[in-house]
């Protein structure tokens, strides 16, 4: 029996998912006694470190949760699971950690993306059981913006180099904790959670691991999912956003099984992009959280939703918070989740004031549970000017001429599924949404989408120029040497495709197959 701390923050279905797939049974915590009772106890913390120690005080959890750890029993700590250990964090000045290890958590400093969100590697410092079987050339799932400090290098079991070597993991007597996350990382997590459910005595292979370790690019499959129009749920893919062929919604296959299929493929993570209205269903039971939920029994990357992150009203009458929705997504076995059109309104009413009121979705589903599990999709369009100072937005000079010659662009956002377009750029609105708290821009771009015609390289180099968080690119990948061209010729850190997937034109396996030695990506 696993004892699974869940304080109410994000994504833990995932971990319960990864613990029962080897078999063990995981008893979740109630109440202190259930703490106090353990015999093994995995903390997977996600989210604010300041949130997350406000709840455990709030619930009467410190005081056991320390007592069961210098019991000498084993505890595996995830993440935040990490960082609640020390002393304190810089995310939350003033809250006080366990205080279990000296030192701190500290936000980086560098001039990489931050969050460090993606798959990297490990240099193993000491032998640990919990390496064993692997050969030390595993990458990691990582997704973070703040990394540990400790006072005593002996704790420290791996470290990993992000724009500085930062310690990845620690071990110290009966606590093992990591900053990546197994239950995400695919056969190597799963089998350092195995290693760690196994008796104690199984002695330590030692694993010499040495090296700087690099961060790989992402190749993420999208799934839009729809309903048909017998009200079925359907993987559909649009032109340029129509997703209807010959009258019909096209059907490309059932979610939950291609995205098992992409995950045994090798992608490094899964997008679902929810496009069927749900105004009307009580939030347990919008459509999407069963894709979510029967996903995460056997999908074991991390997994993203779109679609509906915003306040609504159900056909009862009972209004649910964009946050609650976004919760309700995180129980159901999200990672992360993507607002889209709401973005645009939220920047539209921040550029009207300058002033951040703490209310919008992205604010304070990034206040709860972190920069890095907000994404903002964006789906603009190009609109061609003769010159710069025709319009008041970011223009570019590209080398794609518009329709009467002209050689210089901006990219209009839209809403409703890029039916209608608003007074505002792309360039501005990841710029502002960074701002706002969130950790990672999608940039679709509807003039290329469906195309198979490559990505659109200017607007991620516009965009990704003007932001220092994380940049996934899509729309237009028909190829692998599209995949090539967008790592190569932009700083964007992940590239999504979708039809040339579920139509198996371009599968998974031959895109990493072809960038392997080119780009340093992540062999399944």
């Amino acid at each position: 029996m696993i004892t699974l701390l869940d304080y109410g923050a994000g994504n833990v279905r995932s971990v319960i998912n990864a613990i029962e797939s080897l078999g063990a049974r995981v008893k979740i915590v109630s109440d202190i006694n259930d703490i106090l009772s353990a015999t093994q106890l995995v903390f997977p913390g996600v989210g604010n470190f300041g949130s997350m120690m406000r709840i455990l005080n709030q619930k009467n959890y410190v005081g056991p949760l320390k007592d069961y750890i210098r019991s000498g029993r084993p505890f595996f700590g995830i993440c935040l699971g990490l960082h609640a250990l020390f002393e304190s964090s810089e995310e939350a000045p003033g809250r006080n950690g366990l205080g279990l290890i000296p030192g701190y958590a500290k936000k980086f400093d560098i001039d990489f993306s931050v969050p460090h969100i993606g798959w990297n590697g490990i240099n193993i410092k000491k032998p640990s059981r919990i390496f064993n079987g692997l050969g030390g050339d595993e990458k990691f799932y990582f997704v973070h913006s703040f990394y540990v400090a400790p006072e005593d290098d002996s704790v420290v079991l791996t470290t990993t180099d992000y724009g500085l070597e930062f310690v990845s993991s620690i071990q110290k007597e009966n606590i093992t904790a990591t900053q990546f996350h197994p239950e995400k990382s695919g056969d190597a997590g799963i089998k350092i959670l195995k290693n760690f459910i196994e008796p104690a005595d199984k002695e330590a292979t030692w694993v010499r691991v040495s090296g700087k370790t690099r961060l790989s690019k992402r190749i993420i499959a999208c799934l839009d999912v729809r309903s048909d129009d017998r009200g079925d749920l359907v993987v559909t893919k649009g032109d340029q956003y129509d997703v209807r062929e010959n009258g019909n919604v096209r059907n490309l296959g059932k979610p939950v099984d291609l995205a098992r299929r992409y995950y045994k493929e090798g992608a490094d993570e899964i997008t679902f992009l929810n496009i069927t209205g749900f105004r009307d269903f009580p939030i347990e039971d919008i459509p999407m959280m069963a894709v979510l939920r029967r996903t995460s029994e056997n999908v074991f990357v991390p997994l993203t939703i779109g679609g509906g992150i915003k306040d609504y009203t159900d056909k009862k009458g009972i209004k649910y918070s964009a946050l609650e929705v976004a919760a309700a997504y995180f129980r159901s076995g999200a990672d992360k989740i993507s607002i889209g059109s709401d973005a645009v309104l939220i920047a539209e009413d921040y550029i009207k004031t300058g002033i951040k009121t703490g209310k919008s979705s992205i604010e304070r589903i990034s206040e709860v549970y972190g920069a890095q599990a907000v994404v903002v999709s964006i789906d603009p369009r190009r609109v061609y000017v003769s010159s710069p100072e025709d319009v008041r937005h970011h223009v570019i000079k590209t080398d794609t001429k518009g329709p009467k010659g002209e050689t210089y662009c901006w990219y209009q956002c839209t809403v409703k599924g890029g039916r209608e377009g608003r007074d505002l750029d792309a360039v501005t609105l990841a710029q502002v949404c960074e701002k706002l708290g969130a950790g990672e821009i999608l940039l679709n771009c509807i003039d290329k989408d469906g195309t198979n015609s490559g990505f659109d390289i200017e607007l991620i180099n516009a965009v990704k120029n003007a932001v220092t968080i994380p940049v996934i690119a899509s729309s237009g990948a028909g190829c692998v040497e599209h995949f090539l061209e967008v790592f190569t010729k932009t700083q964007a850190e992940s590239a999504l495709a979708a039809g040339i997937f579920h139509r198996k034109e371009v599968p998974i396996a031959v895109v990493k197959d072809f960038l392997k030695d080119k780009v340093e990506i992540r062999l399944a």
